[in-house]
């Protein structure tokens, strides 16, 4: 059966099709009852179709058709129940073959409104429309009514030939010119004629191109009968997918050489081929002798290139020659014809691939973000692209051990180089996978080694007194006001690999210091290798096994020779964690503990001279005059911050002995000495650097010698050494 008689079949079947279909589909959701509509209108921005006067019979089926001139074409859909004065909604079911662009709304006229864009009208098959309306007020049941659509387009088609010139033998491209070129059906495949064979394809950028191959010599007409994939309505109204009849005359000429089939469209050149040659059937060519070697070149002038020869052993019963072909350069057809000689002289055209014994030279790898690299090391759950780089390429059939290969728009095969995109399983249990060609080794294999990719430190937790904590979370320095027993490092395996996001082992390094109050250092240890492996969590956990792996806590007290609960007063202990570079080839991530032995007072024994203070005795009236520098010795409460380091708050509060006027040696003053039990509260500038200070004093106490209690007030002075 012809193309054409496949095709017209086709299309007698999908027309009855159409018909039965939605025959049998309305049959089964017709309403029970009075209809779901009374009128329906499909409204593009040409024109508008009337479900009461657009229709069109398709096998006894009534169809709304309309004309359409895109694929996505967007219509504007008016539906009008039945009956008018019925409150019950209509609904419109969803189907994949058009999106509703807005919900379905009453309009002023009874009708109810939405817009449709279409999907693909061309390609689409058995449109139709359901509408649908409950039958009580509880939306059930639903009386649905169908509405078959037929999208129908005009579809016009050229041929344009400047040169009508062909020859026997030789296929002709010619460019066909059409106003919807998605319409036409084109199947791609050859149609054979008496006087010339055809096919007709759609290239990758949409050109239509029509190939035609001559068959007889002399002046011949062509002629094309093509379809359409959507109809078009006739002013009969008839439904027609024929195109009108395409005519072009050619001129057919003899070729001056003729061409000759071979049996094989590719050969493989190496040692053996060109010694022993490679068994190859070629048409007769009517004046070949049998046992005579015949050059071939890739020009038809004399002295082109060897490039092979062939020596003619046998007839066949079917016309055709047995020959054995020794290749000498490789050949691409793309590049030409190969014509056969004689004597330097030209008798035959021949064509097919002469390509080289496939080689291998350099496989690389490119993993996701990186550049391509010749180590060919790749891990578990990875996409990787590999590239192989050698020689006819294009014939080999590579495949990678246990491991699939993924479809990518990325792929590559030429001659000399071949990407191929591969992913390794995650339970992939080999130590490498080997690259075969044809199923033999190539010599090549991709070594599969376990992920090693530095992870976030949240997987490590600090215990110094409260609960462990994520050491992540320890944004800044830690004020701890209690004593701090020891500094302990927990690990948490199982937060290392997640099923589908891989790390590997992690190698950590530890520094600890402790600093004094003064941020001088008091002691300094290095931990390095430390190595934590994947829990039992990890999809690759059996492949992690190490004797190194570390599951048990780290101590500071086992390490430091001046224990955490011995440090003084705002002392401070910072540990950096951090990736060992060298492990991983990159710097990887860095954490710092920073925990401060915070206190809220310090008691200490305090000596100052208030000087010029004054006084009031019990019993008296007024104060006295401004006294002489005097000792005190109290035992005082100094604050700290609560939001500082090591600060202190500018007031203080203590209890001792203050000698009145311990150095007024003057012997005229009237201002005795004496000395008191007081309770003093005094206000110090809180500068660090000031070596000289000079407080403030208030308080009171007991007289000794005067027997007498007091009160006074006034400054001192301070020094700070």
């Amino acid at each position: 059966m012809s193309a054409f008689l496949r095709s017209r079949v086709a299309r007698v079947l999908l027309g009855f099709l159409c018909g039965i279909v939605p025959g049998l589909v309305g049959a089964q959701t017709a309403p029970v009852g009075p209809p779901v509509l009374r009128e329906a209108s499909l409204r593009t921005d040409t024109a508008t179709y009337l479900l009461s006067r657009h229709v069109v019979a398709v096998q006894d089926v009534s169809t709304l058709y309309f004309w359409y001139r895109r694929d996505d074409e967007t219509v504007e859909l008016r539906l009008y129940p039945a009956n008018a004065g019925s409150t019950k909604p209509l609904r419109l079911r969803r189907n994949p073959d058009y999106q509703q662009l807005d919900s379905l709304t009453k309009e002023d006229d009874g009708g109810f409104r939405t817009r449709l864009k279409f999907q693909n009208l061309t390609s689409s098959r058995f449109l139709r429309l359901v509408v649908e309306q409950a039958t009580d007020s509880v939306g059930r049941p639903v009386r649905r009514q169908v509405v078959p659509l037929l999208p129908v387009a005009r579809t016009s088609l050229g041929l344009r030939v400047n040169d009508n010139e062909l020859f026997v033998g030789e296929e002709k491209v010619f460019e066909l010119t059409s106003s919807n070129v998605r319409n036409v059906h084109a199947t791609g495949e050859w149609v054979r004629g008496t006087d010339f064979d055809y096919r007709l394809a759609v290239e990758a950028n949409g050109m239509l191109r029509l190939h035609v191959l001559p068959n007889q010599l002399g002046t011949h007409t062509l002629l094309l009968r093509l379809q359409t994939e959507r109809p078009t309505l006739l002013a009969s109204g008839r439904l027609s997918y024929q195109l009108p009849a395409l005519r072009q005359e050619f001129n057919v000429k003899a070729s001056r050489l003729r061409f000759l089939s071979p049996d094989q469209r590719s050969v493989t050149m190496d040692d053996v081929s060109r010694r022993r040659g490679v068994e190859l059937i070629l048409d007769n060519g009517r004046s070949f002798e049998l046992h005579r070697t015949y050059r071939i070149e890739d020009q038809e002038e004399p002295g082109g290139a060897l490039i092979a020869e062939i020596f003619t052993r046998q007839y066949l019963s079917n016309d055709r020659v047995l020959c054995l072909f020794r290749p000498y350069n490789t050949h691409r057809q793309t590049a030409g014809y190969l014509y056969i000689k004689e004597n330097d002289a030209p008798r035959y055209l021949t064509n097919l691939d002469i390509t080289p014994q496939t080689v291998i030279r350099s496989v690389q790898v490119l993993h996701r973000g990186g550049d391509w690299t010749p180590g060919l090391s790749v891990s578990p759950g990875e996409t990787v692209d590999i590239r192989l780089e050698g020689e006819g390429l294009q014939k080999a059939r590579v495949s990678f051990e246990d491991l699939p290969i993924i479809p990518s728009d990325s792929s590559v095969r030429t001659d000399t180089r071949l990407v191929y995109r591969v992913r390794v399983p995650v339970g992939f249990d080999k130590r490498k996978s080997t690259i075969y060609n044809l199923g033999q080794p190539t010599g090549y294999a991709l070594g599969v080694k376990e992920f090693q990719r530095p992870h976030p430190l949240d997987f490590v937790s600090v215990l110094y007194g409260d609960a462990a904590q994520p050491i992540t979370r320890l944004s800044g320095p830690v004020l701890y006001d209690g004593t701090i027993r020891d500094v302990v490092f927990q690990f948490n395996p199982n937060g290392i690999d997640k099923a589908d996001q891989l790390f590997g082992k992690q190698y950590l390094s530890f520094e600890v210091r402790t600093l004094n109050s003064k941020g001088e250092l008091v002691e300094l240890r290095n931990v390095d290798n430390i190595l934590i492996c994947p829990g039992d969590n990890s999809p690759r956990a059996a492949f992690y096994a190490d004797k190194q792996c570390r599951t048990d806590p780290l101590s500071l007290n086992a390490l430091l020779a001046r224990k955490t609960y011995d440090l003084d007063d705002w002392s401070r202990i910072v540990v950096t964690v951090k990736h060992q570079a060298t492990q991983y080839g990159e710097t990887g991530y860095t954490q710092t503990v920073e925990l401060v032995l915070k206190r809220r007072y310090k008691f200490d024994i305090d000596v100052s001279f208030p000087a010029g203070l004054l006084t009031r005795k019990q019993g008296d009236k007024g104060y006295g005059s401004f006294g002489g520098i005097s000792l005190a010795t109290l035992a005082q409460l100094s604050f700290y911050s609560p939001d500082k380091i090591n600060r202190l708050r500018p007031y203080k509060i203590g209890a001792g002995f203050v000698a009145l006027n311990a150095f007024n040696l003057s012997q005229t003053s009237n201002d005795t000495r004496d000395l008191g039990v007081v309770i003093l509260g005094s206000v110090y500038p809180t500068r660090r650097e000031a070596k000289f200070t000079f407080p403030l004093y208030l308080g009171g106490g007991y007289l000794l010698s005067a027997g007498r209690w007091f009160y006074l007030l006034g400054p001192g002075i301070g020094v700070r050494l």
